[in-house]
């Protein structure tokens, strides 16, 4: 996929990254089974549509944009593995397709490609007496792609930054629900030193309590482990896994992305300590510099592609 002119990051010290991983500022930098029928889709294009998804979880319709195979009309009888791909914070279900070329670059592949809505914060989760995007992305929007969409059960995951915890989360706390998931700067360690503070920050964003998401992290911070990937991490066993994050430390011009990549760098890094050390199997890539943008993460799909086809069962 074609790379956006990227943004090098300018080096800082690590009593920097620490201050600013608990500042609210930081946040900003993270814009980067349903039994009702759906709305009729809107056609934004010969394989592109918006679908409104009356849901449950979520008390209201939420929208999914959906990338469906050239030959979806002409074959009534064919089932098809499916893609989801999510967004990262302060973002919405669009991002895909506005900032990669994932509708050219699946053309002539046999899957659908699903773009779920995951809320303002793009933390798709279950939230404390709230919205449930856990439900609406695993449960409710695979039933509606199985009975209007000729979805198979062949499922993968991929997303970035809170997209990225999603993909590992939903395959950690459903095993056997995706047959890979792919995370690209995501946060895969919520309760690692800083991270509660990133991860308030980006509801705070949203003019949000901080606790409406999991609640305090100290007092709550069994239901913080429960919805961690990191602890939830016996879930991935058996499905393959890609794992990308940068350092975010060298280069110049803008140094904010930078700056979020290096905080986020030790949870990555504990994240596949994990994982090494459960003996379940994954590829990572964790390379120096680099920023919390799509310039970094389009590429990293590309490289995660192979990981992903072959799960679908699609060419490479």
């Amino acid at each position: 996929m074609p790379d956006l002119p990227q943004k090098p990051a300018t080096g800082v010290s690590r009593r920097t990254v620490a201050r600013a991983t608990a500042a609210a500022g930081l946040a900003a930098l993270f814009g980067a089974a349903a039994t009702v029928p759906a709305r009729a889709a809107t056609r934004l294009g010969p394989r592109t549509r918006d679908v409104s998804v009356p849901s449950a979880a979520l008390g209201r319709s939420a929208p999914v944009r959906l990338i469906l195979p050239a030959d979806f009309d002409t074959r009534p009888e064919k089932k098809y593995p499916v893609l989801y791909l999510l967004h990262g914070a302060h973002d919405d279900y669009t991002s895909w397709t506005r900032e990669t070329d994932i509708e050219a670059f699946t053309a002539g592949r046999d899957l659908i490609v699903a773009m779920p809505d995951a809320g303002p914060t793009g933390i798709p989760s279950v939230w404390r007496g709230g919205p449930d995007y856990e439900t609406f992305q695993v449960k409710e929007v695979p039933a509606l792609l199985a009975r209007d969409y000729r979805a198979s059960g062949v499922r993968a995951v991929a997303g970035v930054s809170t997209g990225g915890y999603g993909a590992m989360a939903h395959a950690a706390r459903h095993p056997g629900a995706f047959t890979a998931a792919a995370s690209y700067s995501g946060i895969l360690d919520t309760t690692a030193p800083g991270v509660p503070a990133i991860m308030d920050a980006i509801v705070a964003r949203e003019n949000l309590p901080a606790a409406s998401l999991w609640g305090n992290p100290v007092f709550n911070l069994l239901t913080w482990r429960d919805f961690n990937p990191r602890a939830r991490a016996t879930g991935l066993r058996g499905t393959a896994l890609y794992v990308s994050q940068g350092s975010g430390v060298g280069g110049g011009g803008d140094p904010l992305p930078g700056i979020l990549e290096s905080a986020l760098w030790p949870s990555a890094q504990g994240f596949a300590r994990t994982l090494a050390l459960m003996g379940i199997q994954a590829t990572t890539h964790f390379y120096g510099g680099g920023g919390h943008d799509w310039a970094h993460w389009k590429p990293e799909f590309t490289a995660s592609w192979p990981i992903l086809a072959r799960a679908l069962g699609v060419p490479e």
